[in-house]
């Protein structure tokens, strides 16, 4: 019998008592599978799922972005984007935490990873923050929010995991982050406006540079400027695919190390240690939640939640907004990616049969993702924060996100009005 409510409740409580989401989703669709078509066929389909997407040329896009993000966060690369925003802003009330979220925002565009960039940020631009008077609840803030760019803005290892499970096309998902990245740094910035006024902060400013200044303070983000175009251009104008982007990326963020004059041999190895880690995991997780999907393909779970989303019409804007509202309950308990790869296989069936593009639909469970990193109980980002910065308490930091969550629930209702946006690049 399919009893796949009973597999959801025993998943959901193998992640509350800290199970790894990779066994979890593993054992649970291996048991699953074979209590329906037993355990012999069942241990075959495990081994060739594995096996199979193991030597997935596709796959290898992941490593290779991955050493590309391990790659510029060794160059230094951080400081500079940081320093050339604030060049530009410095003479603005607020300039500095929104030279943060710009400096979040392109970092994490060749980075790839939220916690890295929450991570490497708060070490190089809280100290600044703190030095000009600025609150810890409006710096903290700013940071956190400005990392969860980092699965969005491209190259993404989140729409890497879309794109495998769905069977979307790669690089289109990468092109469709980049309006809504841009829209996410945009709003954040406005965000710090709403901050200050709400707390009321008086905050210094300093004299604007002259433009030769301003533009001489750009030099530094050279490579990283050419680094991204070369990534992103090649794939838009189809001169190599995602996965060979992927080599270019990591080869052109060698380079970057290279000329910065920071290449070590412990550094080197440091990289592919990292990396290969990473990659482990990453694909241990991924072929769990492969497996789950087959267990909800054969346990017929996807059908009876569609025929509960009917309930509602046969309304895909609808079915949409009951989707954004159970990841903002999921996102209350469980972490973003542990949401994405239990929630994807369910859910993008249904919407794929509504009509829903699949593309649309993967930026649009990012950005809701998103918002997990930022939200109690389980924001990872403020979690990293307050690893780097102990002294800073967790209620704090999740104070000052109020404005970053309401301006990410807006520009998530933004795109679901004018799907255009997401979708024009692609």
């Amino acid at each position: 019998m399919e009893y796949w409510p009973v597999g959801l409740a025993i998943i959901s409580f193998l992640l509350l008592i800290g199970i790894p989401i990779s066994f979890a989703l593993a054992g649970v669709g291996l048991v699953g599978v074979a209590s329906i078509i037993g355990w012999t066929p069942a241990l075959s389909l495990l081994g060739s799922t594995f096996f199979d997407n193991g030597r997935d040329y596709t796959l290898s896009v992941l490593p290779l972005f991955l050493m590309m993000g391990n790659f510029v966060v060794q160059s230094g690369i951080a400081e500079e984007l940081y320093n050339s925003a604030y060049a530009w802003l410095r003479h603005r009330k607020g300039g500095l935490a929104t030279a943060t979220v710009i400096a979040c925002g392109a970092f994490s565009s060749v980075c790839g990873s939220s916690m890295a960039t929450a991570a490497t940020m708060t070490r190089i631009a809280l100290p600044s923050m703190r030095r000009f008077g600025y609150p810890d609840q409006l710096s903290t803030a700013s940071i956190a929010a400005g990392g969860t760019l980092g699965i969005l803005i491209p190259p993404s290892v989140i729409l890497v995991f879309y794109g495998i499970m769905t069977q979307q096309d790669i690089g289109k998902l990468f092109l469709a982050g980049l309006i809504p990245g841009v829209i996410g740094v945009i709003f954040y910035a406005i965000a710090v406006r709403i901050s200050i006024v709400w707390q009321g902060i008086d905050l210094p400013v300093e004299p604007k540079l002259p433009l030769r200044d301003r533009i001489r303070a750009l030099k530094g983000t050279a490579g990283v400027l050419v680094l991204f175009s070369f990534v992103m251009g090649g794939i838009y104008l189809g001169v190599f695919t995602p996965t060979e982007s992927a080599g270019m990326g990591a080869g052109g963020a060698f380079l970057l190390v290279v000329l910065s004059g920071k290449f070590t041999v412990e550094g080197l190895l440091n990289v592919l240690y990292e990396t290969m880690k990473t990659t482990a995991m990453m694909f241990f997780i991924l072929f769990g939640a492969l497996t789950f999907t087959n267990y909800v393909n054969m346990s017929g779970m996807t059908g009876d939640i569609q025929a509960f989303l009917s309930l509602f019409g046969d309304a895909p804007l609808l079915t949409i907004l009951v989707i954004l509202c159970i990841y903002l309950v999921l996102g209350c308990v469980l972490e973003s990616l542990s949401m994405i790869m239990l929630t994807v296989p369910i859910f993008y069936p249904i919407v794929a049969a509504q009509g829903v593009d699949l593309i649309w639909f993967g930026i649009f469970v990012v950005m809701v993702t998103e918002i997990s990193y930022i939200t109690p109980p389980v924001g990872m980002n403020a979690f990293v924060l307050k690893s780097v910065v102990p002294d800073v308490r967790l209620g704090t930091i999740f104070r000052g996100l109020g404005p970053f969550v309401l301006m990410d629930v807006i520009r998530v209702g933004l795109l679901t009005a004018v799907p255009g946006l997401v979708l024009v690049l692609t």
